[in-house]
């Protein structure tokens, strides 16, 4: 029988089943894949069959070091290309995946798998708790990486104090300008920018859910931050003071930028088919000229939020890019109103989806309006890109917040859209002062986040420490 590889580090990832956490996860993994580590990353049946289909069927052949393998979500069929409901994944997630995920580790290390070294470690997305009890279990050291900011990170881990204090669930809507200025590394934050502030049920499983995942976490040998030293510097010292050790690791592509060859490099990320025609309509575009249009993977507008945000990119007279998903709008398809074809005709693309770093990183985008996810956020703050927020749940508050008021690269739009603010922000951003001085601080941002990727920069650096933790544990 052919013997095993000696003494290789092999890690095996695990993602959050959503695309957003997927994508920062196999940045994560393709990054530790370059540092020598065999990767074993571990996606839900539904997911990998979704990545199949947009990608092509040899798309996660990956190479022999860098293995794609799957576990049961053990949720009934849903639609085979619309994001899972995300209570359902969080109720599977603490019921569902801690057998199938120990029989997967069992597996590789057995002998049926003779050219997989043992595994030395687990990488797990910070919203599967079940992980730390496997690494319990199997005697593995295990690291969290938390697929956000560090303002997020910290958000969601003052969640059971803001239970503890009563201020969650939500006693009523005046409470949500209350300040909040007891937390490590934060000023002038206010209820409403943390995530599930506007609960209301003493029960809600949501909010449950996020605590057990985020206390869990200090039990780590280390988290990993998707952000940058310089970024966030007090609010990462927050932290520092909460979990054993915090490494700022990122912006992943910029980092992936510096690899000159990698086997993993060709394997994508998206759970939808890319258009990636944009691109050559963008083209013929003037630098600065566009705005990019993108409410992520998982959220959902109503078809009234549909029109006026139609109308107002219609009257701001700029042309724009919007990816309309095929589930964005609830219970409906996404129907834009006639006027809008005739309004902006040779002005405006829209698409299912698209190639989002080549989009913002391309000369003629100016802006974004975005749901202020963060991988969304730090490509926008990669690319030089200024933002208009529009953030509904989790984290998004918070980097909405930050954006706006520590950041300086954006402007929020309100909750209930109106096409008159719509067209007004559009406006500021892309001709006003307010936008001139925003793409001015974008672009320091974006000077930094190339400086910290560099060989010598801070989040190389800090790499290399997590590496050399990892090595170290075994």
């Amino acid at each position: 029988m052919e013997s095993k590889p000696a003494e290789r580090p092999h890690a095996v990832v695990i993602p959050c089943p959503f695309q957003s956490h997927i994508k920062a996860n196999l940045k994560l993994a393709k990054l530790l894949h370059h540092k020598g580590f065999f990767i074993t990353f571990v996606n839900t049946e539904f997911n990998h069959k979704r990545l199949l289909r947009s990608r092509g069927s040899g798309s996660l052949d990956g190479s022999p070091d860098f293995r794609f393998e799957t576990i049961p979500d053990g949720l009934p069929p849903s639609e085979t290309d619309a994001s899972q409901d995300r209570l359902s994944v969080g109720k599977a997630v603490l019921t569902n995946f801690l057998t199938p995920f120990l029989d997967l580790i069992g597996k590789l290390n057995s002998s049926l798998c003779s050219r997989v070294p043992p595994v030395t470690c687990i990488v797990s997305d910070g919203f599967m708790p079940f992980t730390i009890k496997a690494a319990e279990e199997l005697r593995l050291p295990v690291v969290v990486s938390f697929t956000m900011s560090a303002c997020g990170v910290m958000a969601f881990k003052q969640l059971r104090a803001l239970v503890e204090k009563g201020l969650i669930p939500l006693k009523g809507e005046s409470y949500l300008d209350t300040a909040i200025d007891w937390i490590p590394g934060m000023k002038d934050i206010r209820l409403k920018d943390f995530p599930l502030a506007q609960r209301i049920d003493p029960d809600d499983f949501e909010v449950y859910f996020t605590v057990e995942s985020v206390e869990c976490t200090v039990k780590a040998l280390a988290i990993v931050v998707h952000t940058f030293d310089a970024l966030e510097p007090d609010v990462l010292d927050g932290l520092s003071s909460i979990f054993r050790r915090v490494h700022a690791i990122g912006p992943y592509q910029l980092l992936l930028n510096q690899i000159q060859e990698d086997s993993s490099e060709s394997v994508g990320y998206n759970l939808w088919k890319e258009e990636s025609e944009c691109l050559q309509w963008l083209d013929t575009k003037e630098p600065n000229s566009v705005l990019y249009v993108n409410f992520g993977s998982v959220i959902f507008v109503t078809e009234e939020q549909l029109v006026e945000f139609a109308m107002g990119l219609a009257d701001s007279k700029h042309p724009f890019l919007w990816i309309i998903r095929p589930d964005l709008v609830i219970g409906d398809s996404a129907t834009l109103p006639a006027e809008l074809a005739a309004e902006t005709q040779n002005r405006s693309f829209i698409a299912s989806w698209c190639p989002q770093e080549e989009v913002l990183n391309h000369p003629s985008v100016g802006g974004f309006l975005t749901h202020s996810g963060w991988n969304s956020t730090i490509e926008s703050l990669s690319a030089g890109v200024p933002m208009i927020c529009w953030p509904f749940f989790g984290d998004q508050q918070m980097n909405c917040r930050y954006s706006c008021n520590e950041w300086g690269v954006g402007m929020e739009i309100d909750n209930k859209v109106k096409r008159e603010e719509v067209e007004k922000l559009v406006r500021d951003l892309m001709e006003g002062e307010k936008g001139k001085k925003m793409k001015g601080r974008a672009m320091d941002w974006k000077r930094l986040a190339e400086e910290a990727s560099e060989p010598t920069g801070s989040s190389s650096i800090n790499l290399e420490k997590l590496v050399s933790e990892l090595l170290q544990s075994n």
